[in-house]
Formats: C-alpha cells, structure tokens, sequence
C-alpha cells in the first residue's frame, strides 16, 4: 500500500476549528483541501467563527461550507459537532484522532488552551490532544503580539504544539490573494501529512 492510499484509508479523523481570529478564507481552503484529499473531518466552528466566516467570506452558515465544497464530498468525509456539545467525540481521549488544527486560532483560545482552562468543545479538544500526545496545529493572526500572547505561544510550543502563523511567504511572487492562501494552507496540510498540490516548494521550476 503507498502512503497516498495509507492515509485515504485511515479512518481516524482531523480535528479542525475555526474560532474568531481573522483569518476565514484560510480555514475554507483548509478544509476544501481536506475533503478533496478524502480525509475524515471532525469539523468544530465556535459562535465567533460563524461570526468571523460572515465577515470575511460570502458563507453564513456551516451549510453555505458544505455547499460551496459538495454535499456528496462533504457528506462522506465530515461529521460536524456543536461546539457548546462538550460530550462530543473529540473532548475524550478514547475517540482516536490523527490530531487538531485550529484555523484560525484566536489569542483568547491560545490563553485557554495554554492554561488548560477549557470552556468549549474546541478548548476541550485542544486540551485532549496535549493530554494524549497527539499532534497540535495553532494558525494564528493576530498583530503585533503582545507579551502576554507570546508567552501563551511559548508555554504551548514547549508543549510540543506547531504554531504555524499565517504568515504568506513572497518568495515565489504570488500574484493573488488565492496564492497567499494556499502559501499558508500547504503548510499546515504538510504539518498533517497530508499530500497536496499547492504551490511551488522551494527549489522546484
């Protein structure tokens, strides 16, 4: 079996959550990626993330996601939870994950998860995958930073969390903003060791 077909078949699902620090087109092609590549989504958007998806794209509703992705992908690939529903699958241990990514993460999710105050579905499950050793992915946007949120980064870096910030790269002279998307989501795609085709890597023509 090759790797592409391992992790197709891997019926462990992704974690992911939108909460609501700017950043919304970045968790749609995040999740369009996802279900392209046939992964298991559990999918968490917090009240503020609705909010945050309103904002900054054309979507209102989780329903608006699944439409604009494909009702038949969507369906077969990812299961949605409330995240006011704290006895969820993903706020225990015992359900198996690959790991989490919260795209965006805002500062007040960094402060909660980093002193382990969990108040949601999403900060619970943030909290399980630190407990159980699984993978972590923190993208947030946030600036400039003030020391209070460096030092929550810090405390959860050294907690074996990847804080990946949305940061575009300009090497490879992006010439839309799609581009700039993609620069970040194929970072943390790569992070979940999931396959892609985004963009260029470095010292590919």
């Amino acid at each position: 079996m090759n790797p592409s077909q391992s992790a197709t078949s891997d019926r462990r699902p992704i974690i992911v959550a939108v909460t609501g620090a700017s950043g919304g087109p970045y968790a749609v092609r995040l999740i369009q990626e996802l279900v392209i590549a046939q992964r298991q989504i559990s999918l968490i958007v917090s009240s503020h993330g609705l909010r945050l998806l309103r904002t900054e794209t054309e979507l209102t509703s989780v329903d608006d996601l699944r439409e604009l992705i494909g009702g038949d992908m969507w369906d077969r690939v990812v299961t949605v939870h409330d995240d006011d529903d704290r006895g969820a699958a993903p706020a225990s241990g015992s359900a198996r994950a690959v790991g989490m990514v919260i795209c965006p993460c805002s500062m007040g999710t960094v402060s909660a998860i980093a002193h382990g105050s969990s108040r949601s579905l999403i900060e619970r499950a943030a909290d399980v995958m630190l407990k159980e050793r699984r993978p972590l992915i923190l993208v947030p946007r946030e600036t400039p930073l003030s020391s209070v949120h460096l030092e929550n980064l810090l405390k959860l870096s050294r907690d074996g969390v990847v804080v990946l910030p949305a940061a575009p790269g300009f090497y490879n002279r992006p010439a839309t903003i799609d581009a700039l998307i993609d620069f970040v989501v194929a970072r943390i795609l790569d992070h979940l060791e999931v396959e892609h085709k985004l963009g260029i890597r470095w010292g590919e023509q």
